[in-house]
């Protein structure tokens, strides 16, 4: 995975300038580091179980540490429907890496996206705005509430 990012600064007069190297905060420039070394991720949980089998005479029947298995499931969603497949076992310590992997990437990118917001705060903060233009005057409402709609049945 490659990240690449380009900035564009405003100055206060309106004309912009490109600047490939602007003052990162050190807090972005090391979570934008952790994006440089790609590694296989995937979504979903990892579940092992054991089973009992239907053979009367099996020894699972009466001892729950004979039962069968280990069976693991991968379950996933996939366009808002839970998938579940069968992994063989020498596929699961595989799967759970991966899966760590995209929970640690999943933290790193909320803990990104919170960093690089608070830049963005702070750059706003840094604008300099007239006490009259601060205040806070509101908008009259431009649109009308809707009355619930009716259901065809009734």
């Amino acid at each position: 995975m490659i990240l690449i990012l380009s900035y564009r600064i405003i100055t206060v007069g309106g004309s912009s300038v490109d600047n490939p190297t602007p003052a990162v905060p050190a807090r972005i420039a090391e979570l934008a580091e952790a994006f440089s070394h790609p590694e296989p991720v995937r979504r979903g949980s990892l579940y092992e179980r054991r089973m009992k089998c239907g053979q009367a005479a099996c020894a699972c029947q009466h001892n729950p540490k004979a039962a069968h298995g280990p069976y693991f499931t991968l379950t996933q969603k996939v366009n808002s429907k839970t998938r579940s497949r069968y992994i063989v076992p020498e596929q699961a310590p595989v799967l759970r890496r991966q899966i760590e992997a995209g929970r640690q990437f999943r933290e790193r990118v909320e803990a990104y996206w919170e960093a690089c917001q608070r830049w963005a705060d702070e750059q706003l903060e840094a604008i300099p705005v007239s006490a009259e233009e601060a205040e806070k005057g509101g908008s009259r409402q431009t649109w009308k509430p809707k009355s619930p709609r009716k259901s065809k049945r009734s």
